[in-house]
C-alpha cells in the first residue's frame, strides 16, 4: 500500500498578521472549510509553477504540453509567464463549488458547499460529492440540480 502524503505545507509564520488577514477573506469569498483548503490550492499552484519552471528551456511542444493541459482545467494560459503568474484564487475559481455559486444554481457559497455535500449537485449525469472538484472547461455546462423523485402511493 503507498503511503499517503500530506498534499500541502503549512505556513512559515504562523502568525503573520498580513497573511492570517488576507486567507480570512479568501476562506470568507470562496466559502471554504478551513484555511487547510487554501494551502492545498496554493500547493497546487506551486507545483504547476514549478513544472513550468523546468519547460523554461525545453522545446516549445513540450511547454504546449502543459499548457493544454491547464487550459483543459480551465486556467488562462498560454505561455510561460503566464503560468508563473498563476495565484491561488485562479485555482479556487475552478473548484465545484465556486462553478455551482457562480452559474446562479446555488445562492449563496456556503450553500453550493452544502448542496454538494448533500449530494444534490450532478456533473455530467453523475454526483459528485466533493466541493474540491476541479471543473474541467467541457464539463462545466453539464452541471445541474438533482431532480426530486416524488414517490408514488
Amino acid at each position: 500500500m503507498k503511503r499517503k502524503h500530506k498534499q500541502y505545507s503549512r505556513p512559515k509564520r504562523p502568525f503573520d498578521k498580513a497573511r492570517i488577514d488576507e486567507e480570512a477573506v479568501i476562506k470568507k469569498k470562496y466559502g471554504l472549510k478551513n484555511k487547510k483548503e487554501i494551502w492545498k490550492a496554493d500547493a497546487k499552484v506551486r507545483v504547476m509553477r514549478q513544472k513550468a519552471k523546468k519547460l523554461i528551456k525545453a522545446t516549445p511542444e513540450e511547454q504546449k504540453i502543459l499548457f493544454l493541459r491547464l487550459q483543459k482545467l480551465g486556467l488562462k494560459v498560454s505561455s510561460i509567464s503566464d503560468v508563473l503568474g498563476l495565484d491561488k484564487t485562479n485555482y479556487l475559481d475552478r473548484r465545484l463549488q465556486t462553478v455551482v455559486f457562480k452559474k446562479g444554481i446555488s445562492p449563496t457559497v456556503r450553500t453550493a458547499r452544502q448542496m454538494i455535500s448533500h449530494k444534490k449537485i450532478l456533473v455530467s449525469g453523475s454526483v459528485i460529492d466533493s466541493p474540491s472538484y476541479i471543473v474541467p472547461i467541457e464539463i462545466e455546462n453539464k452541471i445541474e440540480l438533482k431532480k426530486k423523485v416524488k414517490a408514488e402511493n
